[in-house]
C-alpha cells in the first residue's frame, strides 16, 4: 500500500499551466542562445560580402555590392561570370558529400528534423560547414537569402550550448528554437516576427516553458543588434493605408493571387528536385547544374543574383514596376527553384519577398489606387504568408521590416487569404513536403489535448467487478484457474468497501511459485504490496503517463478521504477521449432547427484494414 499512502498527501494542484521554476534557468539560458544567435547572423553576412567581392570583384573586403560584379554597358554581364554560380556550387557538393549532407537545402526542414526526430541535437560540424556553404552559395551569385542558414546555424549553437548540461529534449529543442530565432532577428530586425515563427512553424507547442526563453533571446539578439549591425529597420516604408470596401477587397484578391503563386513554387522546387533525382550522376554535382541555370538566369537579368535587398527596396519606393518588375520576379523564380531542387545552400524568405513584391508591383495598375510600393509590401508578405504557412510571422514580418504599423490590417487580410488557397489545395507547404518525402509525418494544428483537460472521473468505469479481501490465497488461486474469469486484474476490497489491493494473474503465478500458504487471507498477502491508483480528480494525461511507466493495464480509482473504491479506469477507457474528440468534429447539430443526427460509426473512419484479396491488387 506504499503507494495508496503516497498518493494521499498528494493535493490537487492543477492549473492553467504545467510551467515550473525550470522555465527561468531555461530563460537565462537563452540570453546565451540569443546572442549566439547574433554572432552568427554577424558572420554569415560579412561571409556573404566577403565571398562576393572575392568572386567577382577580385577585392578581399566586407563592403555590401550587388551580386554578378559590374554591369557592362548593354546592361549585362559578362559571359564569363556564368562560371562563377558553378564553382560555388561544385564547392557545396563537396562540402556536403565529405563534411555532412545537412548543410544541403535551405535550414528550416533540417532544423525541423533534429527537433522532431533527434532529440532536438545538431552537431559542430553542422555549426560550422552551413553559414560557410551559403554564404559561398550567395556570395557567388546564388538567388538565395540568409535567414535559412542563419535559423540553421543559430539553432546549431543553441544545441551545442544546451549539450553542455543536462536538459530534458524539450528544454534542449527550445534553446535550439531560441538560437534559431535569433540569428533570424540579427540578420532581419524582425524580433516579433521571429517569436511568432517559433510559435507557428518551430517550437510545435505554445507553452510558457517554451515560448519565454524565446523570447528572451529575440530580445537579446534586438538589443545587440543595434550594436553590431543597424537599428533602423530593413526596408523603411513610410506609405499610408486607405481603409474602405473596395481596397478590402483589394487586399485579399492579391492574397489569393499569391496563394496560387505560392502553390505553384513549391511544386517547381519540388519538379526541380524531382528532375535532379532521375540523373544518372552523383547528388554531388546536381549543384554544379543547378549553378548552370543561376548563371544563365544572372545573363538574363543580373539582379536576380544573390540576395537582392536593393532591389526589394526599389519596389516598395515604387521605382521598380511593370515589365521590369516581370522580367525580375520571372528570372528569379525560376533559377531559385532550380537551383534549391539541386541541392545547393540557401534560404527562401528573401526570393519569397522579392517575388511576392515583383508579383504586386506587376498587379498594381489593375488594384485600387494606393501609395507606390504599397502593392508590393502585401505582395510579398502574403507570398511569404502562403507558401511558409505562417501568416502571423508574415504579417509581423512586413511591419518589422517596413518599421510601419499602419499596413497591419492589410497584411494580415492579404497573408490570411494566401494560407487560405495552400492550405486547402496543398497537402504540405515548401517546408514539410522535405521531410514527408523522406517518410516523416508531421502535423502544425495546435490544439488542446483532451487528456489534458478531462479527469479520471469523467471516463472511469464505476461498475466494478471485485474480489474480497477475505478470500483465501487458496481461493483465488482457483478463481484464476477458472475459464469463467473475465480480467487479469480484480482490485480487492473489505467489508466496509475500503480498498485493499490489486491482484492480478502475474501475482497469482507468484504465489504459485514461492508455496505460500493457501489458507491465508488475501488482506494479509497485498498489505505490503505497492499499488499503483489513481485519484477521481486527476487528469487522464496524468495517470495515462502513471499506466505506461508502471506497465499497468488497469488503475483502481480510490477516494483519497475514505479509501473508498470508486472505479476503474483502463487504456480502453483512456480510449474513449479519442472517440468523444471525434465525435466532436463529426457530428453537426443545429440548436434552433433541432432534428435527429446520426451518430458516426465505423464507416466513418478512414479505412483500416484490408482483404487479403484487395491487398493483392497491383
Amino acid at each position: 500500500m506504499a503507494d495508496t499512502e503516497k498518493h494521499d498527501k498528494i493535493s490537487d494542484k492543477l492549473g492553467d499551466f504545467t510551467t515550473d521554476h525550470r522555465v527561468a534557468i531555461i530563460s537565462l539560458m537563452g540570453l546565451v542562445a540569443g546572442t549566439g544567435g547574433v554572432a552568427a547572423g554577424w558572420v554569415l553576412l560579412r561571409l556573404i560580402s566577403i565571398v562576393n567581392n572575392l568572386a567577382y570583384y577580385g577585392a578581399w573586403s566586407t563592403q555590401i555590392r550587388p551580386a554578378g560584379g559590374a554591369v557592362e554597358p548593354n546592361g549585362h554581364l559578362a559571359l564569363w561570370t556564368v562560371f562563377i554560380p558553378m564553382l560555388g556550387a561544385l564547392i557545396i557538393g563537396l562540402m556536403a558529400r565529405y563534411g555532412t549532407e545537412k548543410i544541403r537545402g535551405h535550414g528550416i526542414p533540417e532544423a525541423l528534423e533534429a527537433i522532431i526526430l533527434g532529440n532536438s541535437r545538431l552537431n559542430l560540424k553542422t555549426a560550422i560547414l552551413k553559414p560557410i556553404s551559403s554564404a559561398i552559395s550567395i556570395g557567388t551569385g546564388g538567388p538565395f537569402g540568409a535567414e535559412g542558414p542563419i535559423i540553421m546555424t543559430g539553432g546549431a549553437i543553441g544545441s551545442l550550448f544546451a549539450q553542455f548540461f543536462e536538459l530534458t529534449d524539450m528544454e534542449r529543442k527550445t534553446l535550439l528554437v531560441a538560437g534559431a530565432c535569433a540569428g533570424m532577428t540579427a540578420v532581419f530586425g524582425t524580433p516579433v516576427a521571429a517569436i511568432l515563427l517559433a510559435v507557428e512553424l518551430l517550437l510545435f507547442e505554445l507553452k510558457p516553458r517554451s515560448f519565454l526563453p524565446v523570447v528572451v533571446a529575440c530580445i537579446t539578439a534586438a538589443v545587440e543588434r543595434r550594436y553590431l549591425l543597424s537599428p533602423q529597420p530593413l526596408f523603411p516604408y513610410t506609405g499610408g493605408v486607405i481603409i474602405d470596401p473596395l481596397h478590402a477587397v483589394g487586399w485579399a484578391g492579391l492574397g489569393l493571387i499569391a496563394g496560387i503563386g505560392s502553390a505553384l513554387l513549391t511544386l517547381l522546387v519540388y519538379a526541380a528536385e524531382d528532375g535532379f533525382a532521375k540523373l544518372r550522376i552523383h547528388w554531388m554535382w546536381w549543384p554544379v547544374l543547378g549553378g548552370a541555370a543561376v548563371g544563365v538566369g544572372g545573363l538574363i537579368d543580373p539582379r536576380a543574383l544573390g540576395v537582392g535587398y536593393p532591389n526589394i527596396a526599389h519596389m516598395l519606393s515604387g521605382g521598380l514596376a511593370g515589365a521590369s518588375a516581370m522580367r525580375l520576379m520571372m528570372v528569379k523564380g525560376v533559377i531559385w527553384a532550380v537551383a534549391l531542387g539541386s541541392g545547393t545552400s540557401g534560404g527562401v524568405l528573401a526570393p519569397l519577398l522579392m517575388i511576392g513584391g515583383g508579383l504586386g508591383a506587376v498587379l498594381a495598375p489593375f488594384l485600387p489606387a494606393a501609395d507606390p510600393g504599397f502593392w508590393a509590401v502585401l505582395g510579398m508578405s502574403a507570398m511569404m504568408g502562403g507558401t511558409m504557412r505562417a501568416p502571423l510571422t508574415a504579417g509581423l514580418f512586413a511591419v518589422e521590416l517596413t518599421g510601419n504599423h499602419v499596413i497591419l490590417l492589410p497584411v494580415i487580410t492579404a497573408c490570411a487569404a494566401s494560407y487560405a488557397i495552400t492550405v486547402l489545395f496543398m497537402k504540405r507547404s515548401i517546408l514539410t513536403e522535405k521531410l514527408a518525402r523522406r517518410g516523416h509525418h508531421l502535423t502544425r494544428e495546435y490544439s488542446v489535448d483532451l487528456a489534458a483537460l478531462a479527469r479520471v472521473q469523467d471516463i472511469m468505469t464505476t461498475e466494478v467487478e471485485t474480489l474480497n479481501a477475505d478470500l483465501t490465497i487458496g481461493d483465488t488461486i482457483d478463481f484464476f484457474l477458472m475459464p469463467t474469469h473475465r480480467h487479469r486484474a480484480y482490485p480487492v476490497i473489505d467489508g466496509q468497501g475500503q480498498f485493499i489491493g490489486l491482484v492480478s494473474r502475474s501475482g497469482i503465478l507468484e504465489w504459485i511459485g514461492t508455496n505460500l500458504s493457501r489458507k491465508g487471507s488475501l488482506h494479509e498477502a497485498l498489505k505490503d504490496r505497492a499499488t499503483v491508483i489513481a485519484r477521481p480528480g486527476e487528469t487522464v494525461s496524468t495517470v495515462a503517463v502513471r499506466m505506461l511507466a508502471r506497465e499497468s493495464a488497469r488503475i483502481p480509482v480510490v477516494d483519497a478521504a475514505t479509501k473508498k473504491l470508486l472505479g476503474i479506469i483502463s487504456r480502453a477507457d483512456v480510449m474513449k477521449l479519442r472517440w468523444r474528440e471525434f465525435e466532436a468534429e463529426t457530428i453537426r447539430t443545429s440548436h434552433i432547427f433541432p432534428r435527429k443526427n446520426r451518430r458516426p460509426t465505423a464507416a466513418d473512419l478512414p479505412p483500416t484494414s484490408v482483404s487479403a484479396a484487395e491487398s493483392a491488387r497491383p
